[in-house]
C-alpha cells in the first residue's frame, strides 16, 4: 500500500466529534472539520453516526428529522459538499418514513456539486443490554431499519456504506462485494465500553476478511445525554494495517487510497475467489 502522496487525488478524511443534542453547534463544529479535511487535500470525508444531534431523548430525534431532500442539515450537507468541491459521506441524520412514525438512520453521499449520489438506512439497530453493566439501549424503538446494502461509485473507488453496529454482521459485507466495493464508509457512535473491546478488532477484520479500505468515523466522549461513546477514528488499509487513527477528541484521521495496490493483492491474494456457496 502507498503512503501519503503516493497516490494523488485519493486522499479521505475520518471525522471524529463529540456531538451533542444542539444541531446549529454540531453543524458549526461539522464545517470546520470538513473544512479542514478539504484544506488536508481529502476527496471525500466521512462524519460520524448521529453528527448532526446526539439527542437527549426520542423527542429530540424526531424534532430534528427531515424529509428526504429537504431540510437543514441536508442542505448543510449538500452545501458543503458544493462549497469545499468534495464528496461528503453524512454520517447519519434522521429521515421520515411515510406510514412509520419512527426515522430511518439515514446515511448520505454527496457530490463535489451538492448532488446526492447514494442513501443507506442502517440495518442492524442496537437493541442490546451490555453485558456487566447497568446500560441498555433500544434503537428499534425509534429507527425504523433499512432493508437494502448500498454501493456507489466514488473518486476512491466503489464506496460501500455500513453504520455502527452493522459492523458486526459480516454478512452485510459480503454483500457489498458482490456489488463490487472497494472502500467501506462506517460511520459510528460506538459505546466507550464495546468500543474498548472490540471496535479495533471488527474493523480490521472486515478489512481484511474483504481485502477492503475501511473509513471509520466515530464519535467520541462523554455526550449531554450521558452517554460515552470510543472514538479512535481510523483508516484500515486492506491487509488489515491501520495506517492513520484519531483516538480521543474532535479532528481527523486522514490518508490516501491505494486502488491499485489493492488490486493487485486481491490478484495475488485471491481469496475472494474462493468464496462457496453452501445453500444454506
Amino acid at each position: 500500500m502507498t503512503g501519503p502522496g503516493e497516490d494523488s487525488g485519493r486522499r479521505v478524511a475520518a471525522i471524529q466529534m463529540g456531538s451533542g443534542p444542539n444541531v446549529a453547534a454540531n453543524l458549526s463544529v461539522a464545517s470546520g472539520l470538513l473544512a479542514a479535511a478539504a484544506d488536508d487535500g481529502a476527496v471525500l470525508a466521512v462524519l460520524p453516526e448521529n453528527f448532526a444531534c446526539m439527542p437527549n431523548n426520542d423527542g429530540d430525534r424526531l424534532k430534528v428529522a427531515e424529509d428526504e431532500g429537504a431540510g437543514p442539515i441536508q442542505e448543510f450537507l449538500a452545501g458543503s459538499a458544493d462549497d469545499l468541491g468534495i464528496w461528503i459521506v453524512g454520517g447519519t441524520i434522521p429521515i421520515r418514513c411515510a406510514g412509520d412514525p419512527r426515522p430511518a438512520a439515514a446515511c448520505l453521499v454527496f457530490d463535489p456539486q451538492g448532488q446526492p449520489r447514494a442513501r443507506y438506512d442502517k440495518i442492524h439497530l442496537f437493541d442490546v443490554s451490555l453485558p456487566g453493566r447497568e446500560e441498555s439501549y433500544r434503537e428499534s424503538e425509534t429507527i425504523r431499519p433499512g432493508e437494502r446494502v448500498a454501493v456507489c461509485d466514488s473518486p476512491v473507488g466503489r464506496l460501500g456504506l455500513a453504520v455502527c453496529y452493522d459492523l458486526r454482521f459480516p454478512g452485510l459485507f459480503r454483500r457489498m462485494l458482490d456489488k463490487g466495493v472497494e472502500v467501506i464508509a462506517l460511520p459510528a457512535a460506538f459505546t466507550a465500553h464495546t468500543g474498548h473491546a472490540h471496535w479495533e478488532t471488527l474493523l480490521r477484520a472486515r478489512a481484511t476478511e474483504n481485502l477492503c479500505w475501511v473509513i471509520a468515523a466515530a464519535q467520541e466522549g462523554r455526550h449531554p445525554n450521558g452517554r460515552e461513546t470510543w472514538g479512535d477514528s481510523m483508516i484500515v488499509e486492506p491487509w488489515g494495517k491501520v495506517i492513520s487513527r484519531r483516538r480521543t477528541g474532535a479532528g481527523l484521521a486522514a490518508a490516501e487510497i491505494d486502488l491499485a495496490g489493492q488490486a493487485r493483492l486481491r490478484r495475488q491474494f485471491p481469496v475472494l475467489d474462493h468464496r462457496r456457496d453452501f445453500g444454506f
